[in-house]
């Protein structure tokens, strides 16, 4: 299996299924489906409340994925959301989800002009890139020189890991520095992921609900399979403490 049909069926046909899902359990699991792989819903609050975001913030999210949380952002901020993302079936899953504008757009060649939103997050997005130079000058160009940029990136605290989700290229904590450093991004506040709650009961039953019903129509399917292997594997490094989710809130560094 190459890494990009790893992709694919992580990210592109289980956001499809997901997507039918919901809607035949109905739209209150919207966003604990949509949100998977994202964080906690406390760590997205805690990330949308330090960058700041409020009523008509103008936010991209590269990587977007199904869109759950830039959803959350705008329900609970009154965010402006714009949704770029490299699989098209994930975007055609956030545009039934959720209608929000969206386009099928690859992280390192961002398809809008310089400096044209307030705010861009990147959730989860940056370890599954082995170049993630590129993109970090997307976001950089694209974001307004007053702007704030927000990452969720998910680390390894070991200098070779024992296994890895095919695709995912996990930076160290130092490497992840040298990186926004280079790309010319200030660091002005950071959180680990295990600082903050884990989601509510009604949150988790929805997410269950959603993976048994995509479970009972799919289990079958080979891409079922290799998508939920590469789930475990993650699962078993998060556990292990081999990996960690940060989140970071930056700006653009000053000219000297």
């Amino acid at each position: 299996m190459t890494e990009s049909e790893a992709m694919i069926d992580e990210f592109d046909t289980v956001a499809h299924w997901t997507a039918h899902a919901v809607e035949e359990l109905g739209n209150e699991h919207a966003l604990p489906a949509a949100c998977r792989g994202s964080g906690s819903p406390a760590a997205q609050e805690w990330l949308a409340d330090t960058m700041g975001l409020t009523v008509g913030t103008t936010l991209l999210d590269v990587g977007a994925g199904v869109g759950g949380p830039a959803e959350k952002a705008a329900r609970d901020h009154g965010v402006r959301p714009v949704l770029a993302e490299p699989m098209e079936g994930a975007c055609i899953a956030a545009r039934r989800l959720f209608s929000r504008p969206t386009v099928v757009a690859d992280g390192a060649a961002l398809p809008f002009s310089d400096s044209s939103f307030q705010a861009v997050w990147s959730l989860g997005v940056l370890c599954t890139l082995e170049d993630k130079a590129p993109t970090l000058h997307e976001i950089m160009r694209v974001v307004a020189p007053d702007g704030v940029v927000g990452l969720l990136v998910y680390l390894r605290t070991l200098d070779e890991l024992p296994d890895q989700p095919d695709g995912n290229h996990f930076p160290t904590e130092q490497e992840l520095y040298h990186l926004l450093e280079y790309a010319g991004l200030r660091i002005v506040a950071s959180a680990a992921l295990t600082d903050f709650d884990s989601p509510s009961p009604e949150w988790k039953t929805a997410e269950s609900r959603i993976d048994d019903l995509i479970k009972r129509d799919h289990s079958a399917d080979e891409r079922w399979q290799r998508a939920q292997q590469q789930q475990d594997t993650m699962v078993r490094l998060i556990a292990a403490g081999e990996v960690r989710g940060r989140l970071l809130v930056c700006n653009q560094e000053s000219p000297p």
